[in-house]
Parts: structure tokens; C-alpha cells; sequence
């Protein structure tokens, strides 16, 4: 097998366990693994702003919003008005949010930042200089990406 074939190859490998993670953790929690990375980040903070969440997930707020929507709809989180700024809402886990969390499979994402801390530092700067170089040679470069393993949209409809 050549080395095109073989890249080829790993690169689906990839795509594939992502799509696989995707459906499996919907299957369980009902959530995708975008909005199951805000619920863990409104986890770690308690009390959350939109803006909070995008700056962490690098995506726009109108993104957040629309993620967040959908989580408030489904009764995983509610919004309430800031106490210190009522012009701000702030977003917090219900119990069947926090249910969620512990009964979601380890996230694909988590895997890998483990085995990815346990590289050597000149291990992790080839890894990302070379993903780096792959993305850009699929033109994907400039795309919105949040550091969620997922294939779905950022952006989700409903």
C-alpha cells in the first residue's frame, strides 16, 4: 500500500470513530457531542454567560445561542437573569443536565486530550503541525471548528 492510500486511509479511520462517537453518545444522552461540550463547560464554571461558552468553544455567540436553545427547550439548562447585570442572562444545569454528564460514554475528545498530554512536547508540536498542514490541504483552514470531535454542524437547526 502507498503512503497516499495508506493517509488516506488513517484519515477515515478518524472520520469514522468521530461519526461512530457521534451516534453513540446521542444514542445515550440525547445530545450531540457539541452541545454535550457545553453542558460540561456550564458544569465546570456553575453559573455561565453565552459569550463564556463561545470564547471556550471558539464559535459566535449566535452559535452558543442557538446550542443553548435547544438545551433550555430539552430542560438540561435554564437561563436566568444575571443578579450582578440584568441585561445579561446567565445559563446553569438542571439535574437532568448534571444526569447527562454522568451517564454520557468518555467523550472521544477527552481520550484523546489524555493520550495527547502523555506525548513528548516535540511529539504534540509534529502532531499539530501536521493536522495543521492536513487541514489546509483539505481547504478547511478558515473553517468555524470548535475543538469538539464531532461531524455534525456547529450550528444545529433544532
Amino acid at each position: 500500500m502507498d503512503r497516499i492510500d495508506s493517509s488516506l486511509i488513517a484519515l477515515r479511520r478518524i472520520v469514522r470513530s468521530t461519526e461512530l462517537f457521534g451516534k453513540e453518545i446521542r444514542q445515550i444522552t440525547g445530545v450531540t457531542p457539541t452541545q454535550f461540550r457545553v453542558l460540561q463547560i456550564i458544569n465546570e464554571q456553575g453559573l455561565v454567560t453565552a459569550k463564556t461558552i463561545s470564547t471556550r468553544m471558539r464559535v459566535s455567540q449566535g452559535t452558543v445561542t442557538s446550542l443553548v436553545d435547544k438545551l433550555v427547550r430539552d430542560g438540561l439548562v435554564v437561563r436566568q437573569k444575571s443578579a450582578l447585570d440584568r441585561r445579561q442572562a446567565e445559563i446553569t444545569l438542571t439535574d437532568a443536565g448534571r444526569d447527562v454528564l454522568v451517564n454520557a460514554p468518555d467523550p472521544l475528545q477527552q481520550r484523546f486530550v489524555r493520550k495527547f498530554a502523555a506525548m513528548q512536547d516535540w511529539e504534540q508540536a509534529m502532531l499539530v503541525a501536521s493536522l495543521e498542514r492536513v487541514a489546509t490541504m483539505l481547504d478547511a483552514e478558515d473553517m468555524d471548528a470548535s475543538p469538539v470531535l464531532d461531524t455534525g454542524e456547529i450550528n444545529p437547526a433544532g
